[in-house]
């Protein structure tokens, strides 16, 4: 980074930003503020500066604009007491911040033009910014797009996390493993944050419970707590597109409520003056600890209730603060419970209200049961949490006897309801008696909620005839389908800015906040010219993805040969196992028959396997295995390649959406709750090969069943074949080429004659096959074929491309925000208008 420096010391530098300058939009403002921040916050001259302190400078830079807009909103939602979503997740995928800020603000190319000015490399800055890795997956990368826009629809929120110090690991793959590294994404800080420590709340954990009696003689309960940590809460701001609302992220960071035994120093134990700091702090290290170990389930359940305790104090203060009395709380906030993981939060706000507030049993239920609201993830039963009893007993005792108490008053009311019927009642408890006894999350979530939702239609009907059917037949009213979405802004404007503006030239802009609009594409689907753009700019997208694979794993790729990409969590059901099967069948084809034509294909796989779990590691190691033996082979690989990219993160997946020519979403029917990634892929152009699951089916009826390449069992045939008794072996038996495939990996012809490596994945193929992955390969097989004859085509697949974005309006998070504010929330949206300093009130006459 020497090239600034003559660039920034020269006479014509501007001198350092006046106070009027901090939140100018113009390109030479923020010049000035840029070296503002460089010089008196970063402390660096040029010649001293690294490629770092030019981003932070750029991020404060950008900030301080950001802030004015959320000093703005904050001001306003307190003197109006605005009534509030409270979005409750275990993880927020946040993504780069620095990029989708100067998009939001409209400021994208002026700072571009500033920067580039100043001598430094822009891209490269971007580039350089640590991402959170606050989650997993699509869990936490909705939660994401659901605050973009909710600010954007300037509906009132408050994102509700922890701050994980480490986040999800950082994937490496060695010797075709996966390896897990440690994710130090704070390890420069966070210049997007504000800590604020005077919210800091206290959190009990462990301990007994006590009766007792006070001074009006009702009887009480006391929690005796063996431990208490500190809550402290990170705020960041979450700004709309070109409006001035920006809502907060407030993520929780556990500290020991005395970091330093002083006593226990100076009798010479310096390790021990420091433990309860070390053991405070690992509550919020890492999302998703390992639970195979009972301390791992026990520490995972610790940093559930750890956020919500925090959280929901901090509604409290703000209720005082906005001087709304107690009894006015579930108007004031709605919760939404995004999947299980924060249903405690139901025993903890009785615990406030009924031990901390004294208020009486059935009024705080009135108010819990018209707070929240959950939304269900998952259609998968390991998938639905429940804790030991006695695990949570000893983690939450106060906790377990409101459980207790809510149970037994919930199943006087079924039993009623469904008089005579204990089986129902076993079903519905809130408690799991069949063997060891457990906490069931789910149902606790749907005895609290007034509204219970799946997030697709599929989904939502699986939820309402299988997974939680007795739920449905008490409550059918409380259910409904809100199908998701994700923001067009990352996913389109900032990931694919080619294509964006090929979009807006053609048809203005407004589809960034209306993706309805996008629907006047469809007629320039038939324009030769618009075609040919369309193509040009998909191959430079995919000459981008070559590069990047290029530079992380070795393997070239020929961005002339379909892109054909699955990225997303490694898991049995997700079924990457089936995509490399068929790449081996192609391989197969292509030695056994030289006669068998195919067009050039690259596979693409991205995805991070759960540090625990075997299996889909074990297929992460057979996807790089056949790589590198397809990868290697002379007589193939101008015409096949496998790649396996790193570290699939946000940052990694706004290069790779906008280059995949063919989108996989091939998970078993009624398995996949809904799927993201399907819509990204669509939004961005991709023709969709996939199972009749989730939110396919719902892209597959928007963008038409000539656009869509739809395979494979539906979930009422997956039902009837377990019913009739599902034998894998049958398919193995009956398919030679399938036969071939998997003689192939079991003989050891992808793992260097080891014939005992990949033992566990085959077997299980031909003696479970859980995910029915056997029978629905020829299915599989055949409509990869339909796919290769469609691309041959170029103007005709070039013409599905373009309808498929066309008709992709419907998935955008923000119709799937109106639908929540309008039919579950009932929150009115407040336009913000931004405050000049003297409108700035302190309660000083």
């Amino acid at each position: 980074m020497n090239a600034p420096v003559l660039t920034l010391l020269d006479d014509k530098s501007p001198a350092p930003a006046p106070a009027d300058d901090r939140v100018a939009l113009s390109k030479e403002g923020f010049k000035h503020a840029f070296l503002d921040n460089l010089f008196y916050v970063q402390g660096k001259i040029p010649a001293l500066a690294t490629r770092h302190d030019y981003y932070t400078a750029l991020a404060l830079t950008v900030r301080d604009r950001l802030w004015h807009r959320w000093i703005s909103t904050a001001q306003a939602y307190t003197h109006q007491g605005s009534r509030t979503v409270a979005y409750f997740s275990a993880e927020f995928l946040m993504g780069p911040h620095l990029g989708n800020n100067l998009l939001n603000l409209g400021i994208h190319e002026e700072v571009r033009q500033a920067v580039k000015e100043l001598g430094l490399d822009f891209e490269g800055l971007l580039a350089g910014e640590d991402e959170p890795g606050l989650g997993n997956g699509g869990l936490g990368r909705l939660a994401a797009c659901f605050l973009d826009s909710m600010a954007t629809l300037q509906i009132p929120s408050l994102g509700y996390g922890i701050r994980y110090e480490f986040g999800i690991f950082h994937q490496e793959i060695v010797d075709g493993w996966q390896v897990e590294k440690t994710d130090k994404w704070l390890r420069f800080g966070n210049p997007w944050e504000v800590a604020r420590p005077e919210w800091a709340v206290e959190v009990k954990l462990g301990g007994h419970t006590e009766r007792y009696t006070d001074e009006h003689g009702r009887v009480r309960v006391r929690w005796i707590p063996h431990r208490i940590v500190n809550g402290v809460p990170y705020d960041t701001p979450i700004l709309g597109y070109r409006v001035n609302t920006a809502n907060t992220l407030r993520l929780w960071r556990a500290e020991a409520p005395e970091s330093f035994d002083f006593a226990i120093f100076n009798r010479g134990d310096y390790y021990g003056a420091v433990n309860q700091k070390v053991s405070s702090e690992n509550l919020t290290k890492v999302l998703y600890p390992n639970d195979e170990a009972a301390q791992g389930k026990e520490l995972r359940l610790e940093q559930q209730y750890f956020f919500v305790c925090c959280s929901l104090q901090d509604m409290l203060r703000i209720l005082k603060v906005q001087m709304i009395p107690l009894e006015r709380f579930h108007e004031k906030f709605a919760v939404q419970l995004n999947d299980t993981h924060p249903a405690v939060a139901v025993a903890e706000l009785m615990r406030l209200l009924v031990d901390e507030h004294g208020m009486d049993w059935e009024r705080a239920w009135a108010i819990a049961r018209r707070t929240f609201a959950y939304t269900n993830h998952t259609l998968l039963p390991e998938a639905l949490e429940r804790w030991p009893l006695e695990m949570f007993r000893k983690v939450l005792p106060r906790h377990l006897e409101i459980i207790f108490e809510i149970n037994a008053r919930f199943l006087d009311e079924v039993r009623i309801r469904f008089y005579g019927d204990e089986q129902r009642v076993a079903s519905l408890s809130l408690i799991d008696e069949s063997g060891e006894r457990y906490v069931r999350m789910a149902h606790l979530a749907c005895v609290a909620s007034h509204a219970i939702n799946g997030v697709a239609e599929l989904h939502s009907e699986l939820l309402k005839r299988d997974v939680l059917k007795d739920f449905h037949d008490l409550w059918p009213e409380r259910f409904s389908n809100q199908t998701n979405g994700v923001t067009p802004r990352r996913w389109m404007a900032l990931a694919n800015p080619r294509l964006a503006r090929l979009v807006s030239d053609a048809i203005g802009g407004d589809w960034v906040r209306d993706l309805g609009e996008l629907r006047r594409l469809e007629p320039l689907a038939s324009d030769a010219g618009f075609r040919a753009q369309w193509r040009e700019i998909k191959r430079a997208n995919k000459v981008a993805l070559a590069e990047l694979a290029r530079e992380r794993t070795g393997v070239l790729l020929d961005p002339d040969s379909m892109f054909d990409v699955q990225v997303k969590r490694i898991h049995e059901y997700k079924r990457q196992h089936l995509n490399i099967l068929h790449v081996i069948a192609l391989y197969h084809r292509l030695r056994a028959d030289s006669r068998f034509e195919m067009l050039p294909r690259t596979f693409v796989f991205g995805g991070k396997a759960a540090p625990g779990y075997h299996l889909a590691k074990l297929m992460v190691k057979l996807i790089n295995s056949v790589g590198e033996v397809v990868n290697r082979d002379a007589a193939v690989r101008e015409r096949l390649r496998v790649v396996f990219l790193p570290n699939f993160n946000v940052t990694n997946a706004q290069r790779i959406y906008p280059a995949a020519d063919l989108s996989e979403q091939i998970s078993t029917a009624g398995k996949e709750a809904s799927g993201t990634g399907n819509m990204k892929f669509c939004m961005n152009g991709a023709l969709t090969i996939g199972t009749p699951d989730g939110a396919n089916i719902e892209i597959c009826n928007e963008v038409g069943a000539e656009n869509f390449f739809m395979f494979g069992l539906s979930v009422s045939e997956v039902a009837a074949l377990r019913r009739e008794g599902y034998r894998p072996a049958h398919y193995y038996e009956r398919n030679a080429e399938l036969r071939d495939v998997l003689d192939l990996i079991r003989d050891g012809f992808f793992s260097r004659g080891d014939t005992q490596l990949f033992r566990p994945l085959i077997e299980g193929l031909l003696r479970w096959d859980p995910y029915l992955v056997l029978a629905d390969f020829e299915a599989y097989a055949e409509c990869q074929s339909r796919v290769s004859r469609a691309y041959a085509e170029q103007d005709r697949w070039q013409t599905m491309s373009i309808i498929n974005v066309a008709r992709s309006g419907r998935f955008s998070s923000d119709r799937t925000i109106r639908d929540y504010a309008e039919r579950v929330w009932r929150v009115p949206r407040v336009p913000i208008r931004l405050l000049a300093q003297k409108d700035l009130s302190f309660g000083v006459s």
